[in-house]
């Protein structure tokens, strides 16, 4: 099993930074896919970021080019980047790992793990 803590949200103006920590446990998780998905009052869980095993990354149209997705894999650890925050990008945030392979890396449903989430507020 894997378990997974993210940390490191909190409330933020309008154009500012923060950076989201995922710590994994239980196991190494260096091969696993890693992702940062996110989900605001009355919307679905959606995809954020994704970190491959071997170290290919991919956003969606609306974080792209702000957010950046890292890890260190001495420390299991991911991270999420997050620049020029906008109001729309409040949201809890949550941290998710899978070690098979995917139908959709976009779908909340093709992952095995999950974290607590940490929740970011931009305000205007």
């Amino acid at each position: 099993q894997v378990q997974l803590v993210e940390s490191g949200g909190g409330l933020v103006q309008a154009g500012g930074s923060l950076r989201l920590t995922c710590a994994a446990s239980g196991r190494t998780v260096s091969r696993y896919a890693m992702a940062w998905f996110r989900q605001s009052p009355g919307k679905e869980r959606e995809f954020v970021a994704i970190s491959w095993g071997g170290g290919s990354t991919d956003y969606p149209d609306s974080v792209k080019g702000r957010f950046t997705v890292s890890r260190d894999n001495a420390k299991n650890t991911m991270y999420l980047q997050m620049n020029s925050l906008k109001p729309e990008d409040t949201a809890v945030y949550y941290c998710a790992a899978e070690s098979r392979s995917f139908k959709d890396y976009r779908k909340v449903d093709d992952y095995d793990y999950w974290g607590q989430g940490t929740q970011v507020t931009v305000s205007s």
